[in-house]
């Protein structure tokens, strides 16, 4: 079991495709799960990374980052976030 991240503040517009190739930049990514629940036109995502090493690159490189014209913040997930095998 990886490392997982929550990213919030995305635009309807994001795909897991898209997001996955983002967090690869900072290492292997295993899952990659959209809410399915949109907020205020904004949506979240749990981003699995394989270490606990890769998530924090993706932290340091991926939060208060634009993303498609939003601010998005990555940060470690809560244990009680699911994920759903992408």
């Amino acid at each position: 079991m990886g490392t997982r991240l929550y990213v919030s503040n995305l635009p309807l517009s994001a795909t897991e495709e898209r997001l996955g190739t983002q967090f690869r930049k900072f290492g292997v990514v295993l899952t990659v799960a959209l809410e399915a629940v949109v907020r205020a036109s904004r949506r979240g995502a749990v981003v699995e990374m394989e270490s606990s090493a890769d998530a924090h690159r993706a932290i340091a490189g991926l939060n208060l980052s634009n993303f498609d014209g939003c601010l998005v913040s990555v940060y470690l997930a809560r244990a009680s976030v699911p994920v759903k095998p992408s």
